[in-house]
């Protein structure tokens, strides 16, 4: 990677000196605080007594990602929250913040302000959170798969049309990454990765970045398990889905989402066994029921995940869909007496 070849970003070294020390925390679900507010379309527009109104003929109710403009009071607040139960390391409201998955809302031409803003409310939350207790915390860009895959045919009758291409993805990335930088993000996360082709173009979008930026920030980077093959959708295993990225030389790699912690356990103890960097796990509360609603309280995922630290195959540990800040409490609490994963 080019940005291989720069200095390190400040945060670097205090985030290495933390995971030496002891497990790290991410944070959980912001989906499932955000369906807790009950917004209405107009909330999502900003119509009550915002300065930054969204004229557009497309609903934009489920973007949640458009809240980080029009309801940045109540994203920064859970920012906090998550900071609060325990959380070292936020990720932005940012997940479907590229031109790619934004245009599904006709929303393109705010991904920079998305994703710049994005990063600055986390870090509003994290100053607030270390003013009280003086705890250093991190805010994780977050960068999200899209809604294209570059290395399957979403048409079955024509196995060689693609609907992205690389460049597509390195560009719609690139643009994402240089926001999250400029708002003030500590780490690049390139997350719940369905298709490695996608990550790559992520990972090269970083270096090319970091590159501009002058500094390399470091990268954690999280695959999705997306069923009980133990593949992700492009097929691969989690040993192989490493060495496909091990190249990026990662801060942390790991695996989120699509599973509980308990069926994620077999697959990250693979991740664990070939890995040469940290290891990073943020499962769902369980899986959905038929109403889509997660049903594993904060003690049962915390007692999966501490199974994790207690047989030493993590170094940071969340929550993905589902998981709310007392998720996240009780996972830190549970983890603590733990050592971090020696690599």
């Amino acid at each position: 990677m080019l940005s291989l070849r720069l200095p390190r970003s400040k945060s670097f070294d205090a985030l290495e000196k933390i995971s030496r020390e002891r497990i790290m925390i991410l944070d959980g679900a912001m989906g499932t605080q955000i369906q807790q507010l009950g917004l209405s379309e107009d909330d999502f527009l900003g119509h009550a007594g915002c300065a930054c109104h969204i004229h557009t003929d497309h609903p934009q109710k489920g973007n949640n990602d458009l809240l980080i403009l029009t309801q940045p009071q109540a994203i920064e607040e859970i920012h906090f929250r998550y900071a609060m139960a325990g959380a070292d390391i936020v990720e932005t409201n940012t997940f479907s913040s590229t031109v790619i998955a934004q245009a599904d809302y006709a929303m393109q031409d705010k991904v920079f302000e998305l994703n710049r803003q994005g990063a600055a409310l986390a870090r509003a939350a994290m100053d607030r959170a270390t003013a009280l207790d003086g705890k250093p915390r991190f805010v994780a860009g977050a960068v999200g798969p899209t809604n294209r895959t570059a290395s399957i045919s979403p048409d079955v009758n024509n196995p060689g049309f693609r609907a992205i291409t690389f460049d597509e993805l390195r560009q719609a990335y690139g643009l994402q990454i240089r926001a999250l930088i400029a708002g003030g993000a500590d780490i690049i996360l390139i997350e719940t990765i369905f298709d490695t082709l996608n990550a790559k173009a992520a990972i090269f979008a970083a270096s090319e970045a970091f590159s501009e930026h002058g500094a390399a920030l470091p990268l954690m980077i999280s695959g999705t398990i997306t069923d009980a093959s133990g593949r992700t959708l492009s097929g691969q295993t989690p040993t192989a889905f490493w060495y496909s990225v091990a190249h990026a030389r990662p801060f942390t790699v790991g695996l989120n989402c699509a599973l509980g912690a308990h069926a994620m356990r077999p697959h990250l103890a693979e991740l664990a066994s070939v890995a040469d960097t940290r290891i990073c796990a943020y499962p769902n509360a369980g899986l959905p029921n038929a109403f889509g609603q997660y049903d594993e309280g904060p003690e049962d995922t915390a007692a999966e995940i501490a199974g994790f630290a207690r047989d030493g195959l993590v170094n940071v540990v969340g929550g993905c869909c589902g998981t709310t800040p007392d998720h996240i409490r009780a996972i830190a609490e549970a983890v603590a007496p733990f050592a971090p994963r020696k690599f």
